[in-house]
């Protein structure tokens, strides 16, 4: 992991998350990925305290596996773990964090422990009445030392001595510094010297007294010893608690790490998703300051990186595989969340570096062909060659690499190429799986602009970026001679082309999406016209069984041969049938001068009203008085100019032609007739009889048929109309 981290100069951003832990931990939280984001993003609303700095538990777990002493700093790692859990406990969370944390249970003989430390760590002296006395007199036996410092530095016979008046602490002893010669006057032990040629004493009249000091300290050494020994006791019984809280903890403490890493530097959390696409917007790497965001869709297999040197090809190469690998752990880092979508990968792997090996004898290119053939083990991992042809004659890599690509392909890999080779681009560029992507060079200012296009080959600007750099423009354009015209034409030409070749992929998939929407259309008004149908065939079985009961009931009275039962049976069944329903003219029609309407059956307009009930119309000149209630909206059509253009074609065609007794040849010829006259008569479905015979004719007309260029079908007729010794032709 540390060679993939350098490669995509994470180091640094995966230093300071790390950071926030509150012990070391792998970056990898083992377990459902979608659970643990869950929890992350649930913690991320809530304001908490970052846990306590504490140590790995797997030698605290070892001790008490064996029953061994635990010292009392061990013991309060544990106490810090569980009261950190207990101050969550405490803060009642409506959410998943709550419902986690409520499941923690602290068992009673853990408070038994943990009631002897303070916050800091230090242990509870105060619980314990002999470990308290023990304590005071250490004190008293201290103050007596201190006074007999002061009481020694007061003496008149060793004033000229001190060098000053203050008590020294030299290897935990108390000390005066004195001038040579003391001796005569001060008993003591030398301890140390100082930076001035001063010596350090420890005088004897003290040393009483310290013995006192340490006997003490022994006995409440062995009291501490004795619970420390207590304590080991009952937590070695709390082992499986101690392992369960130890998970629990190492759980959320990555999910906290991540929380509070993202706060700090206004960072997105995101996770990788179950499929192999990356979409990014606003992605900016972490190691770069002051950057341009970067807007890229890879979706496709392949994406093919060209354009300006120094246009920032690489840290694009970069950003991608860097947004994988943080996705994949579920790391903080600056985009778009809402935009952004970055897919799982089994493996990462960057061949970036030159791997020139003098000492292995390796070469550029040998190195770089090492570097593939362990690719290839790979399986369903996202890959970054930067550089592809590096190292090697560019026309042989272009074909080389190119098989190598589609063979990555075909094994699931997703692969992120930059390159200045136009030849190799050019290559990959007529597959539906290769996306291109050309960095933009800015030809007023002189300069890239850090700023991608997709679609296109681009071109490398060598020259121009000489320039820039400090190369003396005189060689520069000495070397634009020896490159040609040609050269250059030709680098336009594949540019070029391939900018048109993914216009016209373009135009054509939008063609194809306007026919996939006609086709949609297509069967939903054959669904439309099918429910109809449907809908006509039930109304009339309804119909036809009105009409067969209406019959049933005439027939029933004219057997009974009365003329009154006749009528009555008549009455009956013709209430039965069902009667065409009139539809009414909604009488709210508020008409008004001008109005175009109908009279009966004569159209005319209305040229006043008298209130809302009485209008005067004119129709054809005729005024007429009439009741607005008479009246019907209607809308006058005038009479337009018509030209009657007639052709008359002599009909020399019926809707079918008989071939019985032809030969192959003449049939055709009689067939080819056949099929003008019809079409110029208009006919779209005519009948060609052939007979089955020995097939020949049969053969032969299907053949014509199939390559006339306006028969747009013909198949096999109907049993009843000839079967397979007929055809009928739709034109």
């Amino acid at each position: 992991m540390d060679k993939i981290l350098t490669q995509l100069d994470l180091d640094s951003h995966i230093s300071q998350f790390r950071s926030f832990f509150s012990r070391e931990d792998s970056l990898y939280i083992e377990g459902d990925q979608e659970l643990h984001y869950r929890y992350i993003k649930a913690l991320d609303k809530i304001e908490f305290n970052a846990p306590p700095k504490v140590i790995d538990f797997f030698s605290i777990k070892n001790h008490l596996k064996k029953h061994g002493v635990l010292n009392f700093e061990q013991i309060f790692e544990l106490v810090k773990v569980v009261r950190y859990f207990r101050y969550f406990r405490n803060k009642k969370l409506d959410c998943i964090i709550g419902e986690w944390i409520e499941k923690i249970e602290i068992p009673e003989k853990f408070l038994e422990v943990e009631k002897y430390f303070d916050f800091q760590g230090n242990f509870e002296e105060n619980l314990d009445e002999t470990l308290f006395g023990l304590g005071q007199r250490i004190k008293e036996h201290k103050g007596e030392i201190s006074a007999s410092l002061k009481r020694l530095m007061g003496s008149s016979k060793i004033s000229g001595y001190l060098v000053d008046t203050q008590v020294h602490f030299i290897n935990n002893e108390e000390c005066l510094l004195v001038r040579g010669g003391f001796n005569h006057v001060l008993k003591g032990a030398v301890v140390g010297r100082s930076t001035g040629g001063f010596f350090y004493v420890a005088p004897d009249i003290i040393l009483k007294t310290k013995e006192k000091i340490r006997y003490i300290e022994q006995e409440r050494e062995a009291l501490f010893y004795a619970y420390a020994k207590e304590f080991s006791q009952k937590l070695s019984e709390l082992l499986p608690f101690i392992n369960y809280i130890d998970k629990e903890f190492s759980k959320f403490d990555n999910y906290q790490a991540r929380v509070l890493f993202a706060r700090s530097k206004d960072l997105q959390i995101i996770k990788s998703k179950n499929h192999k696409n990356i979409v990014l917007k606003d992605f900016i790497h972490p190691a770069l300051q002051h950057a341009k965001p970067i807007n890229v869709d890879f979706s496709k297999n392949i994406l093919m990186i060209t354009g300006v040197n120094a246009g920032g090809k690489t840290m694009l190469l970069k950003s991608i595989l860097a947004s994988a690998f943080m996705a994949k752990y579920i790391i903080p880092m600056k985009l778009n969340e809402t935009k952004s979508e970055i897919g799982n990968f089994k493996d990462l792997e960057a061949i970036i570096d030159d791997p020139q090996n003098v000492k292995n004898d390796i070469s550029t290119f040998a190195g770089r062909m090492q570097q593939f053939s362990q690719i290839f083990t790979k399986k369903q991992a996202l890959i970054g060659i930067d550089e592809i042809e590096l190292g090697t004659d560019s026309d042989e890599a272009a074909a080389l690499f190119k098989v190598i690509l589609d063979d990555l392909i075909k094994k699931g890999q997703k692969v992120v190429v930059t390159t200045h080779h136009k030849r190799l681009a050019a290559l990959m560029a007529d597959r539906e799986d290769v996306e291109l992507l050309a960095a933009i060079y800015d030809e007023d200012q002189r300069r890239p602009t850090y700023e991608f296009m997709q679609g296109i080959i681009g071109k490398s600007y060598a020259f121009e970026t000489a320039s820039r750099y400090g190369i003396a423009h005189r060689l520069v354009d000495e070397a634009k001679k020896v490159y040609g015209d040609n050269s250059e034409k030709l680098s336009l030409l594949i540019e070029r082309g391939s900018e048109l070749e993914r216009e016209l992929k373009q135009k054509h998939q939008q063609v194809d999406e306007k026919l996939n929407e006609l086709e949609k259309k297509e069967r939903a008004l054959k669904e439309q016209r099918e429910a109809l149908n449907l809908e006509l065939q039930k109304q009339e079985a309804l119909l036809k069984q009105s009409y067969e009961e209406a019959i049933n009931e005439a027939k029933k009275a004219a057997r009974g041969g009365d003329i009154k039962e006749i009528h009555r049976a008549m009455n009956k069944a013709n209430k039965k049938l069902p009667h065409e329903q009139k539809a009414e003219i909604p009488r709210d029609i508020e008409f008004k001068v001008g109005n175009e309407v109908k009279y009966h059956s004569q159209s005319g307009v209305i040229v006043s009203m008298k209130g809302k009930n009485d209008a005067t119309i004119d129709i054809n000149g005729m005024k007429v008085r009439v009741k607005t209630k008479h009246l019907k909206p209607t809308k006058i059509v005038k009479q337009k100019p018509k030209t009657d253009i007639r052709v008359n074609v002599e009909k020399k065609a019926g809707l079918k032609c008989d071939l019985h007794g032809m030969r192959g040849d003449e049939a055709c010829e009689v067939l080819d007739k056949f099929l003008n006259d019809a079409l110029v008569n208009g006919w779209d479905e005519v009948i060609v009889y052939h007979g089955i015979g020995t097939g020949k004719l049969s053969h032969a007309v299907k053949e014509f048929l199939k390559h006339h260029p306006r028969v747009k079908k013909f198949e096999d007729a109907p049993a009843h109309m000839g079967g397979f010794g007929a055809k009928i032709v739709t034109l």
